[in-house]
């Protein structure tokens, strides 16, 4: 922990800092599970940056209730509802769901979604085509401007 606030001394003001909490994403491969409940404290109140992308596309992330220890306020956490790992396209009707739980923990306002990790994390990336991930694009995009409109 120190060194990553060490890391971020001076920074401006106008810069973004973000940490994505990852859990393995090689060709559509994991490397870790569990709930992000033992570290949510230190993650949310000792790391001194604007926001956090946490994977939640499996059971394997635990539940939302983490999100109860973020901080009121200016801090984000990007919620990686649709998987980066498979070609299947999450259901609108789901992804909804999933963010009105999460929101029963920390603000609505304070939520944003994305994929869980990035679409091409190897050199091999991982097992859906161009096509899938616009979809998978398009859809976050749906349920965004469904749940926050045009903000």
């Amino acid at each position: 922990m120190i060194a990553n606030q060490r890391s971020l001394f001076d920074i401006p003001d106008d810069v973004v800092v973000t940490l994505h909490q990852c859990r393995g994403n090689r060709e559509g491969n994991w490397a870790a599970e569990g709930g992000y409940d033992p570290v949510a404290e230190v993650l949310f109140n000792r790391i001194d940056v604007d926001g956090y992308f946490l994977e939640y596309d499996t059971a394997r992330a635990g539940g939302f209730e983490p999100l109860r220890l973020l901080p009121k306020g200016r801090k984000r956490v990007v919620l990686g509802l649709v998987s980066s790992k498979k070609p299947q396209l999450e259901d609108k009707g789901v992804l909804l769901r999933r963010i009105e739980e999460a929101a029963r923990f920390a603000p609505l306002e304070q939520l944003a979604l994305s994929p869980q990790c990035g679409f091409a994390s190897s050199i091999r990336g991982n097992p859906l085509g161009a096509a899938e991930q616009e979809a998978k694009l398009a859809r976050i995009v749906e349920v965004a401007h469904h749940i926050w409109g045009n903000a």
